[in-house]
């Protein structure tokens, strides 16, 4: 049963709310605010692609040269290495034991060092990298 007091309670509730109006207007605002929103949203989401795609650019463009950096350095070590066996096979042919401690020699030191040697230090690489005057000697 409904008593006198439910009945006013609901109302002052049923006051509380706006007129059918303004409802309508709270609605079509919030629509709005939706559609902005969707709007932004959008805009961001075409902002970060745009950066995305020129980041992964400048990584590929990167890549692709210290990809060629390792490979020139590795064939000019290749290079290297051919070059001082035949000077071993030439000094051994010869007889010439000085030429031929003088090779192997080389031939360690040459073993010692690391093609990895000069870009170990990944904040000198980084600005050369940068340095669209910098001369890279191969």
């Amino acid at each position: 049963m409904v008593t006198k007091k439910t009945s006013m309670d609901f109302v002052r509730g049923v006051e509380a709310f706006a007129t059918p109006a303004q409802c309508l207007n709270d609605v079509i605002q919030a629509w709005t605010e939706y559609l902005t929103v969707v709007e932004e949203e959008r805009t961001k989401r075409s902002r970060i692609e745009a950066w995305e795609k020129s980041t992964l650019a400048e990584i590929q463009a990167k890549r692709d040269f210290l990809i060629g950096y390792l490979d020139r350095s590795f064939d000019e070590r290749t290079n290297n290495f051919q070059s001082l066996f035949q000077a071993v096979d030439r000094a051994m042919s010869s007889g010439n034991n000085q030429q031929l401690g003088l090779a192997l020699h080389a031939i360690v030191e040459l073993a010692k060092s690391s093609p990895f040697k000069d870009i170990a230090d990944l904040s000198t690489v980084k600005a050369a990298l940068n340095d669209p005057e910098h001369v890279w000697d191969l």
